[in-house]
Order: C-alpha cells, then structure tokens, then sequence
C-alpha cells in the first residue's frame, strides 16, 4: 500500500533521509520511531506530499506522490502533531468543509459526517465551535478529518500528545479499531503506546533505517528468564555461568536476604531450563520463582540507537 523506493532528503548540508527503503501492505499499522532529528517528520512530509524528496519515489496504492498527487492524496488521512482546525468554524461546517476536499459526493457527506462523528465520539459537538472545544475534542475533530473520505492509509504524528489519561486511553482505542480496516502509519514517542498498538516498527536513527521489524520478532535470537534461588551470590554466580545454553548472567539487586534474584539471557530456543533444574538441583540450591523476562520496546530503541 506505501512504498518508499530509495528515498533521500537533504536540505543544504544537512542529510536528512539517506536511501530509505520500505513497503507497507494493505491493513499493517506500523510505528515510525525515531529520536528528534532521526526524519519522521521528514518522512511522513514526504508520504503526504508535502516535500519532495532529494532522490527516491514514494508511492501509495501505486500512486506516485509526486507523478500523481492528486490520486495518491485521495488515498490518505492524515493528522499532524497539530491539528489543522479553524476556530471560526462549526465542527459539522468543518467535517464538510474537509469531505468537500476529499471529493465526497455531495449527496452523501451528511451521512458520512454522522458516521464519523459517532466514531470518533463527537456527535454531541457537531453544531458547536472549533475554539470553544477542549483539548480532548479539538483532537478527536482532527482525527475525525483524517477519516474523511474513508482513506486507505491513514497518517498519525503524535496523535495523543497533551492530552489526560482518559483522552489517550480514548484515542488508543480508535487507533486500534482502524487496524485491518485502514494501513496506519504511526509515529509517537510513547514506546509503550507504540508496543500496544503497532504490528511492526521501523526505527530512524540520522536519517537511515536501524530496526524493521515485526513487534512479534523483537525478541527472536535470544530470549530471557527471572529465576529467584535460596543461595548466596558467592557460590552460585560461577555455577550459572557454566550453563551452555546462558549467554549472560545479570545479578538485580535489593532482593530479599538469602535470596539472589539474577536474569539469564538464553540463546533461542535452547533448554536453559532443564539445565538449570539439573544445575541447581545437583547443588541443592533450591529454585523458588522462574518466569520470562522480555524487553520493553524502550530498551530495544535505546539498545539500536545506541543511546546510554
């Protein structure tokens, strides 16, 4: 459904996007993450054809953004970290406004309009003002635009930033409930928003691509375990480090006394557990709590980019 074909981006020296190259099929909702300066914004400027890239195509349903604006952009939905509202204007008056742009046929806008707005949760504003809405509802208007026309891939910069708990949970819901229905291109700095949400992310790190991945193959390669035994560090650190199957053993601490809590890191699929039954066993260090251990998603972005 998007494919960026070795685009590139510079703005005088600066090299903003280096050959980035990727697709994203038809229902995917895929996380763009990246630190500042790493080329989301870039990116998804490029995506809805709002910059041109320096070298590189990028198409949406075949469309070329730059070739075919005008079919490629009747693809698109697309919510910037700022919503574009006018405050003068009603939110119905707007919602038309938008569905105009979008080429809906006039004898159908009305219903359309109701459509999104009970999905969206702003039927009750419709006839209200733009500038005298809450954060909450400004953004549910902006995300309600981006549905306009019913896109196909629908573009989200931030969507929840700024708004209280309830507004998120409310707006992570709506983001879920596109998934299979739209492709959704996804960029917030809220890793765990991120993880929730996404079927695979991409990482930018200096405008190149460190990380492509499905959320379900993270952890593929290695995969870790929490185990708490009746023993002292002393004796029972070098025992685990004979362990073939471990690659790395990790003491935590502030565990209870006589107790030592450590993470082993194990290679794949390898048994590490039945070596450390048989392991412990044989020294008689009794096992009182094993259970896998995962990375969140922060740790995996700051492992790529390399940051302390």
């Amino acid at each position: 459904m998007i494919c960026f074909d070795q685009v590139s981006k510079r703005y005088g020296a600066h090299q903003a996007l280096s050959d980035i190259s990727f697709t994203v099929p038809q229902g995917q909702v895929l996380g763009l993450l990246g630190q500042n300066g790493a080329g989301k914004s870039t990116a998804m400027n490029i995506l809805t054809g709002c910059l041109a890239p320096s070298s590189g195509s990028v198409s949406i349903g075949g469309f070329d953004v730059m070739m075919n604006p005008r079919e490629a952009k009747r693809l698109i939905g697309y919510l910037p970290e700022q919503a574009p509202l006018y405050d003068e204007m009603t939110v119905r008056s707007y919602l038309q406004f938008t569905c105009e742009l979008k080429e809906v046929e006039k004898g159908a806008i009305g219903p359309h309009i109701e459509k999104i707005a009970a999905r969206t949760g702003i039927l009750d504003v419709l006839p209200r003002k733009i500038g005298n809405l809450s954060k909450g509802y400004r953004q549910r208007v902006g995300f309600a635009q981006a549905l306009c026309g019913s896109p196909e891939v629908i573009i989200l910069d931030e969507p929840t930033v700024g708004l209280d708990p309830r507004q998120t949970s409310e707006i992570r819901a709506l983001v879920k409930s596109l998934a299979g229905e739209h492709t959704v291109l996804f960029s917030s700095h809220i890793l765990s928003e991120v993880q929730s949400l996404c079927d695979r992310i991409i990482i930018l790190h200096h405008g190149k691509i460190i990380c492509d991945s499905a959320m379900n193959a993270l952890h593929e390669g290695e995969r870790k375990l929490r185990a708490v035994i009746a023993c002292g560090e002393g004796p029972l650190l070098p025992a685990l480090r004979t362990l073939k199957s471990v690659s790395r053993v990790e003491v935590e601490r502030g565990g209870e006394p006589g107790l030592t809590q450590v993470v082993l890191t194990v290679n794949g699929n390898a048994p590490a557990e039945r070596e450390l039954f048989t392991l412990l066993s044989g020294l008689q260090y009794p096992l009182l709590r094993l259970s896998p251990l995962e990375d969140s998603l922060e740790e995996i972005f700051l492992r790529a980019t390399g940051t302390p």
